[in-house]
């Protein structure tokens, strides 16, 4: 079975000023977005990936209650698209 890689993705429609922001770490992707909509999504991001790791989980590990209860701990807005199956995330390990 061919290993899957999960990842936040973080979009930021707010720009005005020109200025091509990017931020990626372990788990996520942010693009876009104004300076404070930027900072506050990276808070967001970092939030999540320090409890993932509290946790001794990577994202593709959690289960879909225990990814939106993250979530909403880190008061991130969410849409998951239909492809995810979260049927074997306890089977990786």
């Amino acid at each position: 079975m061919e290993p899957i890689k999960r990842l936040l993705l973080g979009i930021g429609l707010d720009n005005e000023d020109g200025h091509i922001r990017l931020t990626h770490g372990e788990n996520f992707y942010i693009i876009g977005g104004s300076e404070e909509t930027h900072e506050v999504m990276q808070e967001k991001f970092i939030r999540f990936s320090e409890k993932l790791k509290d946790k001794g989980k990577r994202l593709e590990q959690l289960r879909k209650e225990e990814f939106f209860e993250l979530a909403d701990e880190c008061d991130m807005n969410v849409i998951v698209t239909d492809d995810v199956n979260w049927s074997d995330a306890e089977g990786r390990r």
